[in-house]
């Protein structure tokens, strides 16, 4: 079992919107890059969503920046084998009491799976003091290991949640 530490946020000067995953993935954190499996549908989402070309690191960020996209990950480490949402043990949570206090026209909080929204309420909401309003949207997971949807399926349901907020 190895311990996993997470990645500094991408952080918009104006943030619309916080999303968070769980932990990055093995290939993720090799590549030093939230979703850097290429078989991960979320950049992939994101390039239809906005209609643009997102092939490397910097344009990535980029977009992150000028659409106000918040993203980071529920935990900042924990214990895991391998890159499975289920391994994760001994979670330790990231400081989102700070980043609302920094923040506080930033009201929704999307996150990237169901995984990610467990760990959130059992992790965050009991221990940390955050705003009462703001607004929770759990959108399907982008990772190659939830197959239940399509890519088409996520893809409508990602535009559908975000799209206002963006």
């Amino acid at each position: 079992m190895s311990y996993c530490t997470g990645f500094q946020p991408i952080i918009p000067l104006n943030p619309k919107v916080l999303i968070l995953g769980t932990m990055p993935s093995v290939v993720s954190l090799h590549e030093d890059f939230y979703y850097a499996h290429p078989r991960n549908a979320f950049w992939k989402i994101l390039s239809e969503m906005f209609e643009c070309s997102l092939t490397t690191t910097a344009e990535k960020t980029l977009l992150c920046q000028q659409k106000g996209i918040f993203l980071w990950d529920v935990l900042q480490g924990c214990q895991r084998e391998g890159s499975l949402d289920s391994a994760i043990q001994q979670p330790i949570a990231n400081d989102f009491e700070t980043v609302f206090n920094q923040f506080p026209a930033l009201k929704t909080v999307a996150f990237n799976g169901k995984a990610a929204e467990k760990l959130f309420q059992k992790e965050v909401i009991k221990h940390q003091c955050l705003p009462q309003e703001l607004q929770f949207v759990c959108l399907p997971s982008t990772s190659p290991a939830y197959a239940a949807m399509s890519f088409e399926t996520k893809r409508l349901l990602w535009q559908e949640k975000l799209s206002h907020l963006l």
